[in-house]
């Protein structure tokens, strides 16, 4: 017999309800800028971020999926769409004959350059500045603690 379900109690449910808000509007907002301000979506941004805070602008595709939180065929077709604008190559591994690796082209390194401080100052404005120093050390503890909770559960 299952186990009955585990309903949130009313100030779990305001915590969870409040925390999807912000964070549906935060992204939708953050999206929408970046496609504004520099013509790319906020999926090109998360990917060409991805890559570029490795040193050597190179991932396996299989990773990229992971790290993104991404199905691989939304990944793949992500990568497809940069790639034909030239944001991105798609490289045969020597090593793994059914493995890729995704790598930034200058093209792409030039896209995110000019974007990220434009975005950076969106989310400064947009969550940074409304948040005490204290308040932010919270937020990043809070949020280590999930992320770090979620890696012990099974997918």
């Amino acid at each position: 017999m299952d186990a009955p379900p585990r309903w949130l109690d009313p100030g779990q449910q305001a915590a969870w309800d409040s925390f999807i808000r912000m964070q549906e509007k935060l992204i939708g907002r953050l999206s929408r800028h970046i496609q504004a301000d520099s013509g790319m979506s906020g999926s090109d941004y998360i990917v060409l971020v991805s890559l570029t805070e490795r040193g050597d602008g190179r991932m396996r595709f299989s990773e990229l999926a992971k790290r993104v939180e991404w199905e691989k065929s939304r990944a793949s077709h992500q990568v497809t769409r940069m790639a034909k604008r030239g944001l991105v190559a798609k490289e045969e591994c020597p090593e793994d004959g059914r493995g890729a690796f995704v790598t930034v082209t200058p093209a792409g390194y030039e896209a995110i350059e000019a974007a990220a401080p434009q975005h950076v100052e969106h989310v400064r404005r947009l969550l940074i500045d409304a948040l005490t120093p204290s308040e932010l050390s919270a937020l990043a503890r809070i949020s280590r603690r999930v992320l770090d909770h979620m890696e012990k559960q099974p997918d």
